[in-house]
């Protein structure tokens, strides 16, 4: 049986509130900016476009509304548990294009 004097306390206001609603901006931003600077230069250099890039040029400006953006995969082995971003690789959800909804993905 828990007994409530046995559960740790955790911080509790706006303050803290507001620390952790700072955190989530944060990770969105990283998120966002994608694997990293390193890897969107190695994808420029190719003559490629990165997936959020593709996608911001395939959708009506400001339409795109992103699926689990924080996602990231479980897998173990080859070194994967060190390698976690954000939308794994895939972005995923839907926008407009000329005012029609549309299902998008990239990879």
């Amino acid at each position: 049986m828990t007994v409530l004097n046995d559960i740790p306390q955790v911080a509790a206001g706006p303050s803290h509130a507001r620390g952790r609603v700072a955190e989530l901006h944060a990770v969105r931003a990283q998120a966002l900016a994608g694997p990293g600077e390193k890897a969107t230069s190695a994808q420029h250099a190719k003559g490629k476009l990165t997936a959020r890039e593709r996608i911001e040029l395939l959708l009506d400006a400001g339409s795109f509304q992103e699926v689990e953006q924080l996602r990231r995969h479980r897998a173990t082995g080859f070194g994967l548990e060190a390698k976690k971003p954000h939308t794994d690789g895939v972005i995923t959800g839907w926008g407009t294009v000329e005012g029609r909804t549309v299902f998008v993905y990239a990879h």
